[in-house]
């Protein structure tokens, strides 16, 4: 009893993505709107269900009192227990959502989900549940466009003034080459696009010696599929900027109605004397102006590039919740050795630099094959 007033139990069950209702769908939504949190798409439920379309073990667990529900914890369920938040590897923004008052235990939730492990790496900040179980934190730079592109442009001046001058010097010398027909489209439907972006981008990984991400079939699925998605906390925008109707530089994100996550920038190599990723970001910033979005997330991640446009950085968080047992311990065993190497290289600049250089040099090597 509190207040003389009976509070019924809370119950939690766990579904794939598409099996939630609407009267679901709704819940999460009012939730996400009322949490204080950014709208950063990758917390919509429309997120998670593009995900459940393409990674069979992707399940939600619900929340519900009075027969309402009150919150939602997706993730991604793997072998022996070991469970990740969904989307791990590419999601941006991780966690649960959850009303107000509501917080059960991290290791509660673990066995209802059936899980040992439940690892995220990229946990929105404010998420009290797994207070405890970061075992890092990272900078996610911000670009605040609420008051304006105007007003953007106007703190770049001051705050990097030779990077806004040669940025857009680098502009105008491009409209010089292509006679002015430099044009810049904000939200581009065209699939032969966005497999521009994509090839460009797997280029860019195979020269820097990372892994290519789109030559795993469930993310460059599930990239084409939100590029067609249309609802109002995730949506996928696709800007491109062209010369002379060629495309050169091209970003693909997701929006929600006030934030949009950007994730995927390349362009096209033959144009790099001209900055072209740059002007982008800039005509990015102020389309998404225009269109409404107050922040663009420019993601975790320390560059050169997000140090000049940003104007300021949220906090997202890697780590694990681990419940005692067998299998805890064996999933502890396996991550946590790798992950304690990336953390002595990282805390070394000088180190990760020669890291770097090292990854540079294999991919240059496996080019010349």
């Amino acid at each position: 009893m509190t207040g003389g007033r009976q509070v019924s139990a809370v119950s939690v069950r766990v579904v794939r993505p598409g099996e939630l209702g609407e009267r679901e769908i709704e819940a999460w939504r009012e939730l996400r709107a009322t949490s204080g949190a950014p709208a950063n798409p990758f917390m919509a439920p429309e997120f998670t269900r593009a995900v459940g379309e393409v990674r069979p073990r992707a399940r939600v667990a619900v929340w519900c009192q009075g027969g309402e529900p009150v919150g939602f914890l997706p993730y991604e369920k793997g072998l022996l227990g070991g469970g990740r938040a969904i989307g791990f590897g590419v999601s941006d923004s991780q966690g649960a959502v959850l009303r107000p008052g509501l917080r059960p235990s991290a290791r509660a939730l673990l066995r209802v989900c059936g899980l040992a492990v439940w690892e995220f790496d990229n946990l929105e900040d404010g998420q009290p549940v797994f207070e405890g179980a970061a075992a890092e934190s990272f900078a996610s730079p911000v670009i605040d466009v609420g008051e304006g592109y105007a007003a953007y442009e106007a703190l770049l001046r001051v705050q990097s003034p030779k990077f806004l001058k040669t940025t857009l010097a680098k502009e105008r010398k491009l409209g010089r080459r292509t006679d002015g027909e430099v044009r810049f489209v904000f939200d581009e439907r065209d699939p032969a696009a966005l497999r521009t972006l994509m090839e460009w981008k797997s280029a860019q990984y195979r020269r820097t010696g990372r892994g290519d991400r789109f030559a795993q079939e469930w993310i460059s699925t599930l990239v084409r599929r939100l590029h067609e998605l249309r609802a109002p906390g995730c949506s996928g925008v696709l800007s491109v900027l062209y010369a002379a109707d060629r495309p050169i530089a091209a970003h693909f994100g997701l929006r929600s109605e006030t934030v949009l996550s950007c994730w995927f920038p390349a362009y096209d190599p033959a144009f790099a004397p001209y900055s072209p990723g740059l002007v982008l970001h800039l005509r990015m910033a102020e389309a998404a102006a225009a269109a409404g979005i107050t922040l663009l997330d420019l993601g975790r991640g320390a560059a050169e590039y997000k140090d000049s446009l940003k104007t300021g950085e949220l906090t997202v968080y890697e780590g694990a919740v681990v419940r005692p047992g067998v299998r805890g311990a064996l999933h502890w065993l396996r991550r946590e050795p790798p992950l304690r190497v990336h953390r002595f290289v990282r805390s070394r600049p000088a180190l990760a630099a020669r890291g770097r250089a090292a990854l540079n040099g294999v991919a240059r090597l496996r080019g010349r094959r």
